[in-house]
């Protein structure tokens, strides 16, 4: 449920906003089996807030955490129930919103509340939706390209004629990295398994490499002549650190995403580290506070809307499933088969 909130003064909300709403909660950890459709209140509308009414919900990584209780009953800002991604359409806004009005079509990133047919949205944390760009497509956005652009851009210092390898590079995240590298003029390396080579090469990579046949390390000296690659984007974790170390150039930047793999039993090669000069950073969206995620989506929105707007970069949908049907939704990002975003989408009514 929902944390209740004070309601303070807003403007231009409708008297036909709903009290009620649907949404996908959970009343113990566990498996997917958990997730069930209910109705709970309509959030308020804070000073800071836009209302939004759905149209597509983009589902991560991060919220099958949530479910299995790696956050415990945590509270994110905009309310504990989950999801993080919404697209949608403004039905109502607070006070202080600057940039928005009510009609528009937005998309961005909640601190919780996602998976619903109505959230709240802190303005600071919302860009428009691109004139000509589908609603729905918009909810695979905000969540992986904002990622992306912060891993690659923000933390690496990528920049035009370096090289990067990009592991997962068929996940949300992924393939939203590999887009963005090879619009900035980097040559880029990518690994996935096999089967997913061609949506990989259609993101825009110079180089795939099928982690279940190859030795990404392998490759990547091989194809460099021994050079090594200037950055590395991780989402494995322990069982890559060793080679992604051993496969940074002089200089080399290696940012860590996710730990698919685990984070226990990885040895740092030290002398790596110092005689080449590396740089290692993590980076983790969720725990943010908010000034610092606002920060990270205007980073993003500022250099590449003209891009998502232009077709340059473009969100890539693995599937869509009713609301209600959440539970098959993570199911099939548990499964490991998909290649980009998997969305869900509130029914009208």
């Amino acid at each position: 449920m929902s944390t209740p909130t004070t309601a303070l003064p807003v403007t231009e909300q409708p008297a036909t906003t709903p009290r009620s709403m649907q949404a996908v909660v959970f009343d113990d950890f566990g498996g997917p089996e958990v997730l069930v459709a209910r109705e709970i209140p309509v959030p308020e509308v804070r000073p800071h807030d836009l209302l939004v009414r759905n149209a597509s919900i983009g589902v991560n990584r991060a919220d099958l955490l949530h479910r299995k209780g790696a956050y415990g009953r945590a509270y994110f800002g905009d309310a504990d129930t989950m999801g993080l991604e919404i697209a949608g359409t403004v039905v109502a806004m607070g006070s202080e919103v600057q940039g928005f009005a009510v009609g528009d079509r937005v998309m961005g990133i909640v601190g919780g509340g996602a998976y619903a047919e109505l959230s709240r949205i802190d303005h600071r944390m919302a860009m428009p939706v691109p004139a000509g760009m589908d609603l729905v497509a918009a909810g695979a956005v905000a969540e992986v390209f904002v990622t992306a652009h912060e891993a690659l851009f923000h933390l690496a210092r990528l920049h035009a004629g370096e090289s990067v390898l990009i592991h997962a590079a068929a996940g949300g995240v992924g393939s939203a990295a590999v887009q963005l590298a090879h619009a900035a003029g980097a040559r880029v390396f990518a690994t996935a398994g096999g089967d997913k080579r061609g949506a990989v090469l259609g993101c825009g990579a110079d180089v795939f490499i099928d982690y279940r046949s190859e030795d990404f390390q392998a490759v990547v000296a091989q194809v460099t002549q021994g050079r090594g690659v200037d950055v590395v984007i991780d989402f494995i974790g322990a069982p890559y650190l060793q080679r992604n170390v051993r496969s940074l150039a002089d200089g080399g930047r290696l940012v860590s995403v996710g730990l698919l793999g685990g984070a226990q039993g990885a040895e740092l090669p030290m002398d790596v580290v110092l005689y080449r000069h590396l740089q290692i950073f993590g980076t983790v969206m969720k725990s943010r506070p908010p000034e610092v995620k606002q920060a990270m989506v205007q980073r993003f929105a500022q250099q590449w809307l003209p891009a998502l707007a232009a077709g340059v970069i473009r969100p890539v949908i693995d599937s869509t499933f009713a609301l209600a049907d959440a539970a098959q939704a993570h199911r099939r990002m548990e499964s490991g088969a998909s290649i980009g975003k998997i969305l869900l989408l509130p029914e009208a009514r």
